[in-house]
């Protein structure tokens, strides 16, 4: 009696049960892992030459994902952070498999040592607080697509919101009245309640009362396009580049790095709280990180945190000046006349 083939009934529990009511993935993680999943059966088709129903855990070991990972790279010339992102994918599946079926803990031991491949880091891109303000001067206020430009753009900036964050709000996550706040929904679906200043509540209150928000539900979405759709990520991108763009053709100075994307908004903010001596962990708050470790690059990558606090921590450390002014000319002299 052949041996029941377990693979499609667990990934089936998996994507059915486990992932939507307790993994606690948001929207993008569980669609880049569904993605995942398709590609491993494309691979099994294609390469092994074989149904992706014939996918057992008598096949799907290291070697097997190895050697589909390595696919990835050749054929589909994926990037590393691609490849990091399916692994990821399939290792999640691995930890499930472990706890409901232990039978197969051998396989998926093996697939969890597989280390994700080394990804270079980029320098982090942020703008200045003039070139924040020059760009939030570009859309023209006179016609009502101007006005959604600048509210986007401008909840964007004082939000620090992640771009599905923005992409995700409904009329109903802003509080339109002082203290303003907006509600966003993060990585894993976590929410957090981020304070807005009384600028961009003005600019919000515009936009909306183009909206005729007496008639919108709360649950509509706060953003959207002349077809009344939702903005997407790529609509909010095109609505950044065609600003940065033009403000960067009459400032170039301002903008030097060749892209500007949402997340850019969200490192600029981060930046600009620091410099302005905001604690890191009311900042990690802000922003929804889940470690103080992943706020604290904001602090390794501005140059200027690090002169102030070298200059702070310098007068602690280095002894006193033993010399004199003349005796200070005196040495100086004694060295040229050295060399």
């Amino acid at each position: 009696m052949a041996k029941l083939n377990m693979l499609p009934q667990l990934l089936s529990s998996y994507f059915t049960r486990y992932i939507p009511e307790r993994s606690g993935y948001s929207e993008n993680t569980i669609k880049a892992y569904r993605d995942t999943f398709i590609l491993l059966f494309r691979y099994q088709e294609s390469v092994v030459n074989k149904s992706y129903m014939k996918l057992s855990f008598e096949v799907l070991n290291q070697y097997y994902v190895g050697n589909f990972l390595k696919w990835l790279e050749v054929n589909n010339h994926a990037a590393a952070t691609s490849i990091n992102q399916r692994l990821a994918g399939i290792h999640s599946f691995c930890r499930y498999v472990i706890s409901e079926a232990p039978e197969y803990m051998e396989p998926c031991i093996g697939i969890l040592a597989i280390k994700m491949k080394k990804v270079p880091v980029k320098p982090m891109t942020y703008l200045s607080v003039d070139a924040i303000r020059f760009l939030l001067n570009m859309p023209k206020t006179k016609c009502k697509c101007g006005r959604r430009d600048l509210a986007l753009l401008t909840l964007l900036y004082d939000s620090g919101a992640r771009v599905q964050e923005i992409a995700d709000l409904t009329f109903g996550n802003i509080r339109d009245k002082k203290p303003a706040t907006v509600m966003l929904k993060g990585k894993g679906n976590k929410t957090r309640i981020v304070p807005l200043m009384s600028q961009t509540l003005e600019i919000l209150l515009a936009y909306m009362n183009d909206c005729n928000s007496a008639k919108i539900a709360l649950t509509n979405p706060l953003f959207f396009n002349r077809q009344g759709n939702r903005l997407t990520r790529a609509g909010i991108s095109y609505v950044i580049a065609k600003y940065v763009n033009l403000a960067r053709d009459r400032s170039p100075e301002l903008f030097p790095d060749p892209a500007v994307t949402p997340h850019t908004f969200r490192h600029s903010k981060a930046m600009h709280l620091l410099e302005g001596g905001v604690n890191l962990i009311y900042i990690r708050d802000f922003l929804g990180h889940e470690s103080i470790v992943t706020t604290e690059i904001y602090a390794k990558t501005n140059p200027e945190i690090k002169r102030k606090a070298i200059e702070n921590a310098s007068p602690k450390i280095l002894p006193e000046e033993r010399y004199s002014i003349e005796q200070k000319q005196d040495l100086m002299s004694w060295l040229k006349n050295l060399v």
